[in-house]
């Protein structure tokens, strides 16, 4: 799939040669994904939350494409320059697990990108407001903008559950208290608006999994009471009521964003002591 993709850069893409290649981008999206003729059929689902609960294996595997993006100038420069923010607000400890968490979780956006064989730059940080992962061309479909923008928050939460994990191991307050502020802003990030990771989701939902994806948000809020969860459950229904929903459902896409909300919603209730 990811030569269609790159044959699409070389069309225009008002042209019929570009709607053809499309449409072959969404049929081979239709059909079931097989695994090599030895073993079982995985889907992308079962490796993207194979990722989230072992992600020391992430790192081994990914490893290389993780130092790629730090070897790049303005990417380094940007990172440091967040570093020095956070490093005043809230002490190096913090500052620098913020930073790997949110450099894990654009490059969960790579990772899915050159998947695609999409081009995109590395990561850009912007001191207090995050970072941002810019894409050389458009993505063809819903399903794959979906996937890319829920990529983010699944290596995320991998990296968020990393720092738990630390935390709980050495009873240190500081590593849960960046496990918890990463569930907070990958959380954020599922707001289904304009162009957070949510509303890259949202595109690919019929109207119907849009209301299942209210329901699973406001049922997560009733028992974790994280506010975020309310947030996101109101902006949620205002997409279920807007126009212009696809009419075909993608199922991986809501299950992988409903186990995202309820994951997150957890991460970001985590008790952590003073530290």
């Amino acid at each position: 799939m990811g030569y269609w993709n790159q044959a699409l850069e070389l069309l225009p893409p008002d042209s019929r040669q570009h709607q053809i290649i499309v449409q072959k981008i969404k049929d081979l999206e239709r059909q079931p994904r097989t695994g090599p003729a030895t073993g079982p059929k995985r889907s992308w689902l079962t490796r993207s939350w194979g990722a989230v609960v072992a992600l020391g294996l992430l790192v081994i595997t990914k490893g290389k494409l993780l130092l790629a993006g730090l070897l790049k100038a303005p990417t380094l420069f940007s990172l440091l320059a967040s570093l020095g923010v956070y490093w005043a607000l809230w002490g190096w400890k913090f500052a620098a697990g913020l930073i790997a968490t949110t450099y894990v979780h654009e490059m969960g956006h790579v990772a899915a990108l050159v998947r695609y064989g999409i081009k995109a730059e590395a990561p850009m940080f912007v001191p207090g407001l995050g970072a941002f992962v810019r894409l050389r061309q458009h993505l063809p479909t819903a399903a794959q903008e979906a996937r890319v923008g829920l990529a983010g928050p699944v290596w995320g939460l991998g990296a968020g559950l990393a720092c738990y994990g630390v935390g709980r191991w050495l009873g240190s307050g500081s590593w849960l208290a960046i496990a918890q502020f990463t569930g907070f802003i990958n959380l954020f990030n599922l707001i289904p608006f304009w162009q957070l990771d949510g509303g890259r989701a949202f595109r690919a939902l019929s109207r119907s999994q849009r209301w299942i994806a209210v329901a699973i948000v406001l049922v997560t809020w009733y028992f974790r009471h994280e506010g975020m969860l309310a947030l996101i459950g109101i902006v949620a229904a205002m997409q279920a009521l807007a126009q212009g929903p696809p009419e075909e459902p993608d199922n991986g896409a809501l299950a992988l964003y409903a186990g995202l909300v309820v994951a997150l919603g957890w991460l970001t209730s985590i008790p952590v002591p003073r530290f």
